[in-house]
């Protein structure tokens, strides 16, 4: 006849998920501190004030961790959102801060420069990848600010003289006193790049992958 401790050791064991070595949860806190307290010396027991000092200090520490996964979720969340946005910019252009322009869908080269302060003589070059300047432009004396400026990329008669990156010269001065401007270009957004392991969103643009943070404003 069998028994029932033939049945209890014939039935087949549940195995218990194993924890990482040096995993501490809850449960595993309040054991150790109630063997701490069951099995401390009754004539030197453990001081009041550094059981409640551990106490607190793991409760701060599974409150971060509660945080720590909960801020995980929400950015999991949000991420879809963030490509959506972005994905919403294929097709336009974004004034970034750089020297170097690409031509947009029409061919042109544009952009701004920023003045720091006025002054009285502005001239614009566009040098192309062999050191020649291809096109030229004296502006004159101009304010501190912005100043937009665009090439349709063709000589006087229409041809075409450039195509390609073209980097912006602008030389300032205000009494002869050399003046050094910041450059930002327009460049076009063809697409968005969101790698699979869940890295920051990247715009694929004629100046190469660009965050969407820099971009200064949309057009």
């Amino acid at each position: 006849m069998t028994s029932i401790s033939d049945l209890t050791s014939a039935a087949p064991r549940v195995p218990t998920a194993a924890k990482p070595a040096g995993a501490m949860d809850q449960n595993d806190f309040l054991k150790l501190m109630t063997t701490q307290l069951t099995t401390q010396d009754p004539f030197n027991p453990v001081d009041n004030t550094q059981m409640v000092a551990q106490m607190a200090q793991f409760s701060q520490v599974a409150g971060i961790a509660e945080m720590n996964k909960s801020l995980a979720n929400i950015s999991a969340a949000l991420a879809p959102g963030r490509l959506n946005d972005a994905a919403s910019w294929i097709g336009r252009s974004m004034l970034v801060e750089s020297d170097i322009a690409t031509p947009l869908r029409d061919g042109a080269y544009a952009g701004e420069i920023e003045l720091p302060k006025d002054a009285d003589q502005v001239s614009l070059s566009f040098v192309d990848q062999n050191g020649a300047v291809v096109h030229s432009e004296t502006l004159g004396a101009q304010k501190s600010g912005a100043i937009g400026f665009s090439w349709n990329g063709k000589d006087a008669g229409g041809a075409v003289k450039a195509s390609g990156p073209l980097r912006i010269i602008v030389n300032a001065s205000k009494s002869g006193e050399s003046i050094a401007p910041t450059t930002s270009v327009w460049t076009g957004i063809a697409g968005i790049q969101s790698p699979a392991n869940g890295g920051a969103t990247k715009l694929v643009t004629g100046l190469g992958l660009l965050s969407p943070e820099a971009a200064i404003r949309l057009a």
